[in-house]
């Protein structure tokens, strides 16, 4: 790209002279399954229920602090498991079966918002992990993310989550193998699971994918690297623990190098805007429209010299 942020004055940022053109993406935001689970819990919290929810809601902490100011608990599964007669929100990355147990065995009244596409797709692994002769079940995903957590107890634990074709290199190719994935990875990344899969089965074993990637989510990565192209600088706002937003924050990157991750106004840095025309503000499906809102202004504010 042809802009470079100036640099003068030992290395002293000048003054942001020019007016800058600040857009915020219309594709950012929440997710379907994040606005329905938010929805949920909103409704219950207006309601003057007291609400506790298993584990962040969404990972954006920003959103948690402003769910947990309005009533809302988060816990983990230790202090799930202890909990009576209480009303437990499942977030939309799903759960295992055990956690539907536990619920019942406690007398916990589930609010299940766990995504359409989550719960179809856990669905579906566990009718075909129930295939005579067990398939080898094969998951590309994050090991330790909470829809994975969800898809692997759909086997009793014995799904085999790989993230690159490196890993897929310690199948077993001589057994029948299932390969499934994470709603939210990467296409490309899949694809390529797919082909080292298929050029390494050996007969009699027979290999089967299905592609569960959310399309909604999928459809983002092109969309961010063009409104990333077209902008001097880029800000992606979102949660650090945001595996879907550390994605869609390198693709920005790779188009465009003076892209900047943050997951608060409070991040933002002026020298990162010396010389630009424009900024693109975008950010993953866990990230809150008003808190791309509020680095808009504090952006704005920096160009004044208002902060």
């Amino acid at each position: 790209m042809a802009y470079e942020p100036v640099l003068r004055n030992g290395g002293k940022t000048e003054p942001l002279t020019q007016m800058l053109n600040i857009e915020i993406d219309n594709n950012s935001g929440f997710c379907f399954g994040v606005t329905t689970a938010i929805g949920k819990a909103e409704e219950e919290l207006a309601d003057g229920h007291r609400l506790y929810c298993l584990g962040d809601i969404v990972h954006n902490g920003s959103e948690c602090e402003r769910l947990r100011a309005l009533g809302l608990t988060t816990i983990d599964h230790d202090a799930f498991k202890v909990l009576r007669n209480e009303k437990v929100l499942l977030r939309a990355h799903g759960e295992p079966p055990e956690t539907y147990a536990t619920a019942l065995a406690n007398g916990i009244e589930i609010i299940d918002a766990t995504c359409p596409v989550v719960l179809q797709l856990q669905r579906r692994i566990k009718r075909i992990y129930s295939e005579p002769g067990h398939p080898q079940i094969v998951i590309y995903g994050k090991p330790g993310h909470a829809e994975v957590l969800g898809l692997v107890g759909q086997t009793d634990g014995t799904a085999i989550v790989i993230e690159s074709v490196e890993e897929a290199a310690a199948l077993d190719f001589t057994h029948d193998i299932r390969l499934f994935s994470q709603t939210t990875k990467p296409l490309e990344g899949f694809r390529s699971i797919v082909d080292y899969i298929t050029a390494h089965i050996q007969p009699p074993a027979t290999f089967r994918f299905y592609d569960t990637i959310c399309r909604q989510v999928a459809n983002r990565l092109p969309n961010i690297r063009a409104f990333a192209a077209r902008h001097d600088v880029v800000i992606f706002v979102c949660g650090l623990k945001s595996s879907n937003g550390r994605v869609l924050y390198e693709a920005c990157r790779q188009v465009n190098p003076h892209s900047y991750l943050v997951d608060t106004p409070a991040a933002l840095r002026r020298e990162w805007f010396v010389g630009a025309g424009s900024v693109g503000v975008c950010g993953a499906t866990s990230t809150p429209k008003w808190l791309m809102e509020d680095c808009k202004e504090a952006i704005q504010a920096l160009e004044s010299g208002t902060e």
